[in-house]
């Protein structure tokens, strides 16, 4: 048996985790970290104020250059890194801002990826290296109006017109719509659900930004519209008909989200803690009262399970032995976990924790949108179930 003492209790590292995670991963969530506390938090509250992300194509080439965009991709420019280092990075984003890493998920996870594995190589070549250098913003158009969890029931539709795609429809809550280069875009067709890839400045083609949002804020959010938007033959996806296409791209996707949440929730964590040590009331700290360290100690207990659960998925990503029903546990568990520590959190700041010096209040409203997109709460607990019975209760 070994005598050594055990390392000093770290708060903000209390069981541990990063002995999981070598030189590189520790390099690249350094990088991220580093890049988000110099280009992000000092603007983000007056940002979110505001309601929008005025240099979203400044950071997007900035991004680039630290390989954070498709960085899980390889090729092309991508960065080719591990599915746990691309968490490490949603991790740190979120921790910033929600809207952040929704610009990095949709970019890699959804609009690259969905290029990546799914396009011809003449697509891969033309839009990827721009992509991950931040050159171009891509966004992916799923989600319409009327309908958001059932994307079997899209009306979006495209015929073909002689050797040339003509598509028709709307989308909706699409993330980097507005200022978007290229969209990946789901539509209904007599072959089934097929993917084309839509440059921006096509005739017919427009992306009217989303204004009013109480969360998101310092995001870019917009509706698609494609009105008869003529495509090449050679715009569509060959790689994949059906809903399979754009379902894996979202679990992809989901599975940032879950490291992402954790983000959100640590900012909160310490915002509270550093709060209560200082913060005193009847003479003393409140964090020395046990109402308050009991808050504490459940916030810590549920935000680092958080960060444990998304890294096995990881590996398990990593293995190639990730199922989408295991994405699905860790986005319910993960960003329902998050909401709840940053509710916490405000009541530990007190009044203080409504306003936009703290971060609490704007990442608890951010995880209000990241709880429903990429499978609601009770889509998810279906899928579970579902998993768990092998009954399906959808339909």
């Amino acid at each position: 048996m070994s005598s050594s003492a055990p390392p000093p209790f770290d708060p903000a590292d209390p069981l541990g985790l990063d002995d999981l995670l070598g030189p590189e991963d520790l390099a690249v969530r350094d990088t991220v970290r580093s890049w988000a506390a110099d280009r992000v938090l000092p603007h983000i509250a007056e940002w979110y104020e505001r309601g929008e992300l005025p240099v979203i194509r400044e950071l997007a080439r900035e991004l680039g250059s630290i390989g954070a965009l498709g960085m899980s991709l390889t090729g092309y420019g991508c960065a080719g890194a591990s599915a746990v280092q691309y968490g490490l990075a949603c991790l740190e984003l979120e921790a910033a801002d929600s809207g952040i890493r929704s610009l990095v998920s949709v970019q890699g996870s959804l609009a690259m990826y969905a290029i990546h594995r799914y396009g011809s190589e003449e697509q891969r070549q033309e839009w990827l290296p721009r992509m991950a250098a931040g050159e171009a913003i891509g966004c992916f158009g799923l989600t319409e109006p009327d309908h958001g969890s059932d994307p079997a029931g899209m009306r979006t539709h495209a015929r073909r017109d002689g050797g040339d795609w003509v598509l028709s429809g709307r989308k909706m809550w699409i993330t980097n719509g507005s200022v978007a280069s290229v969209a990946v875009v789901w539509a209904r067709t007599d072959e089934g659900i097929r993917g084309f890839v839509v440059p921006a400045g096509t005739p017919g083609f427009s992306a009217p930004e989303i204004r009013h949002k109480w969360s998101l804020r310092a995001s870019v959010t917009s509706e698609l519209v494609l009105d008869d938007v003529r495509l090449p033959g050679d715009a569509v996806l060959p790689g994949v008909t059906g809903l399979r296409g754009p379902l894996s791209c979202l679990n992809h996707a989901r599975y940032g989200i879950v490291w992402g949440a954790m983000g959100a929730a640590r900012a909160s964590f310490e915002a509270a803690l550093e709060y209560a040590r200082t913060r005193e009331q009847f003479g003393r700290p409140i964090g020395g009262f046990q109402l308050t360290q009991a808050k504490l100690a459940d916030m810590a207990v549920e935000l680092h399970k958080g960060v444990l659960l998304a890294h096995h998925l990881g590996r398990r990503m990593d293995a190639g032995r990730l199922r989408p029903e295991q994405v699905s546990f860790g986005k319910l568990n993960n960003v329902r976990e998050a909401i709840g520590i940053c509710r916490t959190a405000r009541t530990i700041l007190g009044a203080n924790g409504i306003s936009l010096e703290y971060p609490v209040m704007r990442h608890a409203t951010n995880l209000e949108s990241v709880l429903t997109y990429e499978g609601t709460v009770e889509m998810h607990q279906l899928v579970l179930g579902k998993a768990l019975t092998g009954i399906d209760a959808f339909r």
